[in-house]
């Protein structure tokens, strides 16, 4: 595959390019530098700004408020955007639920929901996994039991990212037990985070965040109206948010970000030591990476290319996933390697002005390197475990 930029694609570089250098707010700049965490005012300020720019729908149709770049562009954008380090928006709105209901909504709930998610008026989360029904989702147990207008919604969903934030949430549940596979009779639901009944218990994570949550459903009743598509089809449904999320999974912009800082941090000398460009093994490790990195990409582009031609994501999104953690991970441990002693972990503190360095062994944020590896484990978890990804692979690529 080849791959060159036209001065079109050029002169929208530089111009993406200029945006993180001299328009990314300088408040979020110091908080990314210094290894404070975002809040969700910070989230919606960036989003909005993007908004602004026309840049936030980067996959929307150009009806729905899209921006109608090719998929060079985005592959542009996604790429000067880690290399400015900074952060993506927020998926659950613009990435997962949008897209749903732009493709299955009525026209009532696209004119009710699609304008407040393209300016990030609404934030929201995703109620997917529960206690007993991770990647094997189609065993769950939440129910949604039709009471003459509304769903009585009973249940419990866990690991919901960010849901202390969130204004709505959307729900899989099930809407019908007298089924012949377990994949049918689950429906879509659109879900007020308001609404008589919701509690949101926090999960604090290795790191000390509070990054996910247990959300329990008692006696929730939500509108007929809220529902998304067909009574029953939402496993369908369902299973077209999946593969737009593991394709984003694939992260190729950020790993190329952080393997550039740190191939450049190999030339450095360390506390008068030699540089671990001296270290043969290292290095043979770090080009291993770059490698599958150049592979995924490639396989991301082909992947872009085909949506821009109007073919859904499918199996390809499975491998992007898998791929695309697997060398995030790999990145992780090659990190760790080159912290070496000073990423040894330390007792989260309170973020204030930042963290308190005297909880640090040497190097200060040198220790944020082990907490970051240790909550990256998840990555070949969420979105799907890279097993199943491995069996959607097997069945739908190789036919076993």
């Amino acid at each position: 595959m080849h791959v060159s930029f036209s001065p079109r694609d050029e002169a929208f570089r530089d111009e993406v390019r200029a945006f993180f250098a001299s328009e990314f707010p300088s408040e979020l700049r110091q908080k990314i530098d210094r290894g404070i965490p975002l809040e969700r005012d910070d989230y919606i300020g960036y989003q909005k700004l993007l908004h602004a720019r026309g840049w936030f729908a980067a996959d929307w149709p150009v009806e729905y408020g899209g921006t109608g770049w090719t998929p060079v562009q985005k592959y542009i954008y996604a790429s000067e955007m880690a290399a400015a380090e900074a952060p993506d928006v927020v998926a659950f709105g613009v990435k997962m639920v949008g897209p749903v209901i732009y493709t299955f909504g009525s026209d009532e709930q696209k004119k009710r929901f699609l304008p407040d998610i393209l300016e990030s008026n609404v934030w929201w989360c995703q109620g997917y996994s529960e206690p007993g029904a991770g990647s094997d989702l189609a065993s769950l147990k939440t129910r949604a039991d039709l009471d003459g207008d509304a769903y009585v919604l009973n249940g419990t969903k866990t690991w919901t990212t960010l849901a202390q934030y969130a204004d709505w949430i959307f729900v899989l549940a099930r809407t019908n037990t007298d089924v012949a596979r377990r994949q049918e009779g689950i429906s879509f639901l659109l879900v007020d985070m308001q609404t008589p009944g919701i509690t949101v218990r926090p999960i604090i994570t290795l790191d000390g965040e509070h990054e996910v949550n247990e959300v329990h459903f008692e006696d929730v009743r939500v509108p007929v109206g809220n529902l998304v598509g067909e009574e029953g089809k939402g496993w369908t449904y369902g299973k077209v948010l999946l593969q737009h999320e593991r394709t984003n999974l694939a992260g190729v912009g950020r790993s190329k970000a952080r393997l550039r800082k740190l191939r450049n941090r190999c030339t450095e000398p360390v506390h008068g030591g030699q540089p671990l460009a001296s270290d043969r093994n290292f290095m043979r490790r770090l080009a291993a990476t770059e490698v599958e990195l150049k592979a995924l990409e490639f396989t991301e582009l082909r992947t872009l290319a085909a949506v821009a031609a109007g073919k859904a994501p499918g199996p390809e999104s499975s491998i992007l996933k898998i791929k695309g953690t697997e060398v995030s991970q790999a990145i992780d441990a090659l990190t760790m390697d080159a912290a070496g002693y000073y990423a040894l972990p330390f007792v989260p503190g309170q973020y204030v002005d930042g963290f308190d360095e005297s909880q640090f062994i040497g190097d200060g944020k040198e220790a944020l390197t082990s907490l970051h590896y240790f909550n990256n484990r998840k990555a070949s978890i969420y979105g799907g475990s890279n097993e199943i990804q491995k069996n959607i692979v097997a069945k739908h690529v190789l036919g076993l």
